[in-house]
C-alpha cells in the first residue's frame, strides 16, 4: 500500500490513536484497540491480524527495516507521525516507536465445551490480566471471560502483558458474572473455584473436558453470591510459611494441570 504524508498532533488520525489507547468507552465503541511496539506489531503481522494502520515515529523505517518491508509485502497502511507526537499520545513515560490499530474480534457465538475456560471476576491488575491470556493460550483454553468490574482486556496495560496472546484467545465480557457462571453451567460445564480450604488438592480434582476455571479479584476472591454458584473447590498446596499465591500463577497452576490431564486422554 502507498505510504501516507506525515500527521502531527492535531490530526484527526492522531487524535482517534489516543483516544483509543486512553478511553475504555473510545474502544468499545469503534470496537478497536491499539498494539504498542515493533515486537507486538510484528507478531501481529506474523498471526495474520487485521490490522488497520501502523503508524511509525521518525527514524522508525531505518530502525526497523525488516519490520517495515514485511508491512509492506502485508499490504498494511503505514502512515508517519510528526517529530514529538508519539510523547502526546501513548500511557507509558518512554512511547513506543511503532503503534498498530486493530479491530477487536469478534465474540464466539457459542463454546464447544471440549477446553476450559477461565472465568475472571474482578481482576483489577492489568499484568495479571495479560498473564492469564498468555496462559489461556499456552494451555490450550477455550475462552478468557472478564466478568463484573475486570480491567478492560484491551486496556493498552494488558494488550502489552498479553504478549500478542490477546489476538488469539477468544475473550467475552459479561457484566453480570452469576449470569455468566449459570450460562456456563446450562453448557454442562463444572465450575471450579480456588480456596485456602478447598476440599482437595488441585492434582486431585477431574479438570478434563468442559471446565470453567473461575478465579476473584487479588484482594478479596469471589464475591460472596458468585462463589455460590460454584460447584467444586480445589486448593493448592503450598510449603513453607507462604499463604497465599499470585492470582496469576495460580490460574496458571489450574490451566495447565487440566491441560495435564486432557493429555493422558489421548
Amino acid at each position: 500500500m502507498g505510504n501516507e504524508a506525515v500527521i502531527g498532533a492535531r490530526h484527526v488520525e492522531a487524535q482517534r490513536l489516543r483516544a483509543l489507547l486512553r478511553d475504555s468507552a473510545v474502544r468499545r465503541e469503534e470496537r478497536a484497540y491499539v498494539l504498542e511496539g515493533p515486537r507486538l506489531v510484528a507478531d501481529a503481522i506474523r498471526r495474520e491480524a487485521d490490522i488497520e494502520t501502523i503508524y511509525v515515529g521518525p527514524g522508525t523505517r531505518k530502525a526497523f527495516p525488516d519490520l517495515m518491508a514485511t508491512a509492506h509485502d502485508a499490504e498494511i497502511r503505514i502512515c508517519e507521525l510528526k517529530d514529538g507526537v508519539l510523547e502526546k499520545l501513548g500511557t507509558t513515560r518512554t512511547p513506543q516507536p511503532v503503534l498498530a490499530i486493530v479491530p477487536m474480534p469478534d465474540e464466539p457465538a457459542a463454546l464447544s465445551g471440549t477446553a476450559p475456560v477461565l472465568v475472571l471476576v474482578g481482576v483489577s491488575d492489568p499484568g495479571n490480566l495479560g498473564t492469564l491470556l498468555r496462559t489461556a493460550e499456552a494451555s490450550g483454553a477455550e475462552a478468557v471471560i472478564c466478568c463484573g468490574d475486570t480491567v478492560d482486556p484491551f486496556n493498552p496495560k494488558v494488550v502489552r502483558s498479553s504478549a500478542g496472546s490477546i489476538l488469539s484467545v477468544p475473550v467475552l465480557q459479561f457484566p453480570d458474572p452469576c449470569a455468566a457462571l449459570d450460562g456456563l453451567a446450562a453448557q454442562g460445564r463444572r465450575r471450579i473455584g480456588t480456596s485456602l480450604i478447598g476440599e482437595r488438592s488441585y492434582g486431585e480434582a477431574d479438570l478434563r473436558g468442559g471446565v470453567a476455571i473461575v478465579l476473584g479479584s487479588e484482594a478479596h476472591g469471589l464475591p460472596v453470591d458468585v462463589a455460590a454458584h460454584i460447584d467444586e473447590w480445589v486448593t493448592i498446596p503450598m510449603a513453607g510459611e507462604t499463604e497465599s499465591i499470585n492470582l496469576a500463577v495460580a490460574g496458571s497452576v489450574l490451566c495447565f494441570e487440566a491441560a495435564r490431564q486432557r493429555s493422558q486422554e489421548i
